[in-house]
């Protein structure tokens, strides 16, 4: 098992570190709607800022530098995940029964926050929880997603719409268009 030169790390470092767990917990689950995934990539990004601890900046806020790491990490993990993975349109039928059903088979359907959440697109997701729930400022948000905040700002406005419409009943949630890989 290799060795994490977390002893090597000044006392504050850890300190901090460990006041922002709670905040990257919970970012790691509006990431991966799925509690043991979410734990697996808290736990991977702090096994990153551990190991890279020299690298933080002691000026920079440490929330902001694990939601970095965490972003980056999750998005590693999803490129991955794609060049293995092969849709079967039986298989993702199975999945969806098993949840619940058709969500598009009720027109009325009112949906609750964590699934409308679920149905946005991951980026729009992303910023819209930590600017609202994590309470980030734009800039800080941009620097966590390494996009430009003009970017930030147009995703956060376009997912509140977005979840707006879900959640009052006027606009149904769009399936995706499953694709054959062959």
């Amino acid at each position: 098992r290799p060795r994490i030169p977390c002893v090597d790390a000044p006392a504050a470092f850890r300190r901090q570190l460990l006041e922002s767990i709670p905040r990257l917990r919970r970012y790691a689950r509006t990431l991966c709607f799925d509690t043991a995934a979410a734990d697996d990539l808290s736990q991977h990004t702090l096994e990153r800022a551990l190991q890279r601890w020299r690298q933080f900046d002691p000026r920079r806020e440490m929330g902001v530098w694990l939601l970095s790491i965490a972003h980056n990490a999750h998005l590693d993990g999803l490129r991955r995940d794609s060049r293995m993975a092969v849709t079967d349109p039986l298989e993702l039928q199975q999945a969806q029964d098993a949840k619940g059903g058709d969500l598009g088979a009720d027109v009325g359907l009112r949906m609750d926050l964590q699934a409308a959440l679920a149905l946005l697109p991951p980026e729009q997701r992303e910023a819209l929880l930590l600017v609202c729930v994590e309470q980030l400022s734009y800039a800080e948000v941009a620097e966590v997603m390494n996009i430009p905040m003009g970017t930030v700002m147009s995703r956060v406005c376009r997912a509140r719409a977005v979840l707006r419409r879900f959640l009052d009943g006027s606009a149904r949630p769009a399936m995706p268009a499953l694709r054959r890989v062959v």
